[in-house]
């Protein structure tokens, strides 16, 4: 049996970062997207119970060259299974890029094995084991983050089918440093209302920050605000941005516009799940 899953990628329409944790993380309150598309992982049963292997392709495979590094194997490593699993992970998101590339990874993996095998009661420990973002992306529906981003609040989108074009201009950038740039202050919690509301209410905290680090950020940001969007912003801890459009015929207009005037840079177009 072949199973395939796309590795949803995930952006934060909303970012509010409230403070800095003893234990070196950030309280947090996000929402969190997810765009149709993204990597995708296909699935077959490995010739021996407990015999697991991830290989990657795609145009970001490079950039996951150590098979032990691997959060898609690190996902396969913490659920319990009757039965071995072959991953073919192709890599089409950016690595460091603010879009939970890896988390969605991950994510991925946990609903493969919970269609053939089931997940155990703890999944969710087990997933925010793997990272902060991970639990969110093991469903990849529109949701609220708080605390380190691993307390999930389900959300009802009124964004649903709106069209998004993600730009990053193929420079990584670290999430650590970007949140040690943070200057503290907590400038306040989620608005209230509806995901449109939020998204265009909200902010990302992180953006500032990112773009000390990547000036190329601003760059993206200033193309993507003459696009027609209603709303562009910075996803997550960057470098990749987004933009929202009312409808198709203008998000593909964009792309052509940034794929003529801005040949290097990355982009994907999809629509919010």
């Amino acid at each position: 049996m072949t199973i395939s899953e796309t590795a949803y990628a995930k952006i934060n329409l909303a970012l509010h970062v409230r403070a800095r944790r003893d234990d070196g993380y950030h309280e947090l309150e996000t929402l969190f997207a997810f765009v149709d598309c993204g990597d995708v992982l296909t699935a077959d049963a490995a010739d021996a119970a407990g015999q697991d292997k991830v290989t990657v392709t795609g145009e970001f495979a490079g950039t996951l060259t150590d098979p032990f590094d691997n959060i898609a194997a690190k996902a396969l490593g913490k659920l319990p299974r009757s039965g071995g699993l072959r991953i073919l992970l192709e890599k089409n998101l950016p690595v460091a890029a603010g879009l939970g590339g890896g988390s969605a990874d991950a994510g991925a993996v946990f609903r493969i094995v919970r269609e053939l095998h089931g997940l155990p009661d703890d999944w969710h420990d087990r997933a925010a084991a793997l990272g902060a973002d991970v639990p969110a992306c093991v469903d990849s529906l529109t949701c609220i983050g708080r605390g380190t981003g691993t307390e999930l609040e389900t959300f009802e989108s009124d964004l649903t089918g709106t069209h998004v074009l993600l730009v990053n201009p193929r420079i990584p950038l670290s999430t650590g440093p970007v949140f040690k740039a943070w200057d503290g202050k907590d400038r306040g919690a989620l608005p209230l209302g509806s995901a449109s509301d939020i998204a265009r209410e909200g902010r990302n905290d992180l953006e500032a920050p990112a773009i000390s680090l990547c000036p190329q950020i601003a760059d993206v940001l200033a193309v993507l605000s003459d696009t027609g969007a209603f709303l562009s912003r910075m996803s997550g801890s960057g470098a990749t941005c987004f933009a929202l459009y009312a409808d198709g015929e203008a998000a593909d207009d964009a792309a052509k516009v940034l794929a003529g005037q801005h040949a290097g840079w990355w982009q994907m177009r999809g629509k919010l799940r």
